[in-house]
C-alpha cells in the first residue's frame, strides 16, 4: 500500500503529510506534478501550500498539472483522494468536489487552532473518530470560505457529504460568531464527493499527529486511511 503525496511548485505541507502517513505505518512517496502515471498507488494526497504561487486564485493552476489526470483516475476507481487546504482548493477547481473556496470574510490570512465536529464516521478518512467528536486542528489560509449555490448546498446536506464542520469548543459554550474562522456557508470545513472517496478539508490534520506538535487530533484521519486501505488490500 503506497500513498502518493503530490508536489506542486509551491507546496509546503508535502513532507508533513509524508511524516503523518509514516506514523501510522503507511508508505508514502513524493510525486512531482509532471508525473503521468500513479499506477501502484492506493491513495493520493494533495497537500497544503501555494501551488503555482496561487496565481489567478488558489488551486486554479494546479488543476492543469499532468498528474491531475491520474488523480482523477484514482478517484474514478474509488481509491481515496484527500485534498488538504490548497489541495481542497485544487480539488474544487478540478471539479472533483463541488463548490469553491473564497477569500476569508475578514480578508486576512488566518492561522490558528479551530474546532471541528465530526459529522460522519463511515468514510475511509473518519472511521477512527466518533460521530459528534470535536477535534482541535489548526488552519492556515486566506481563501478558505466554502461557498456553493443553494441547490449544491442542499444536495450536500441531503447526501450527508459534509464531513467536518467548524464548531464551538467542546469544553465550553462560545458565541456562535466566534468559531467559524472564514465565513464558510453551513460552517463547512470539509466535504466528500457523492461516492465518499474524495475528501477536501481546509484544516491541517497533518500538523497535529503527535504530542510534540501540540496534539494528536489529526492522527485519526491517517489511521482511518490505513484501516480502509488494509480492508481492500
Amino acid at each position: 500500500m503506497k500513498v502518493a503525496v503530490i508536489q506542486f511548485p509551491g507546496s509546503n505541507c508535502d513532507h508533513d503529510a509524508v511524516w503523518a502517513l509514516s506514523l501510522v505505518g503507511l508508505k508514502a512517496e513524493l510525486v512531482w506534478h509532471t508525473e503521468t502515471n500513479l499506477e501502484g498507488f492506493s491513495a493520493a494526497i494533495l497537500p497544503g501550500g501555494f501551488s503555482y504561487g496561487d496565481y489567478l486564485r488558489a488551486g486554479a493552476l494546479a488543476k492543469f498539472s499532468p498528474v491531475m489526470n491520474e488523480v482523477k483516475r484514482l478517484a474514478e476507481r474509488g481509491n481515496p483522494v484527500i485534498g488538504i487546504c490548497n489541495g481542497f482548493q485544487a480539488l474544487t477547481e478540478a471539479q472533483l468536489l463541488p463548490g469553491a473556496l473564497l477569500a476569508n470574510t475578514n480578508l486576512h490570512y488566518t492561522c490558528k487552532d479551530v474546532f471541528l465536529k465530526v459529522e460522519r464516521t463511515d468514510l475511509p478518512f473518519t472511521n477512527a473518530y466518533r460521530k459528534g467528536q470535536v477535534l482541535r486542528i489548526p488552519i492556515a489560509h486566506g481563501e478558505g470560505r466554502y461557498y456553493a449555490d443553494e441547490d449544491v448546498l442542499e444536495r450536500l446536506e441531503h447526501n450527508h457529504q459534509v464531513v467536518f464542520r467548524y464548531a464551538p469548543r467542546a469544553t465550553r459554550h462560545e458565541p456562535h460568531t466566534d468559531y467559524n474562522p472564514n465565513g464558510s456557508l453551513g460552517d463547512i470545513a470539509g466535504i466528500v464527493d457523492e461516492r465518499g472517496n474524495v475528501l477536501g478539508l481546509m484544516p491541517h490534520p497533518e500538523r497535529v499527529v503527535e504530542d510534540a506538535l501540540g496534539g494528536t487530533d489529526g492522527l485519526g484521519l491517517f489511521e482511518s486511511l490505513k484501516a480502509s486501505l488494509e480492508v481492500v488490500a
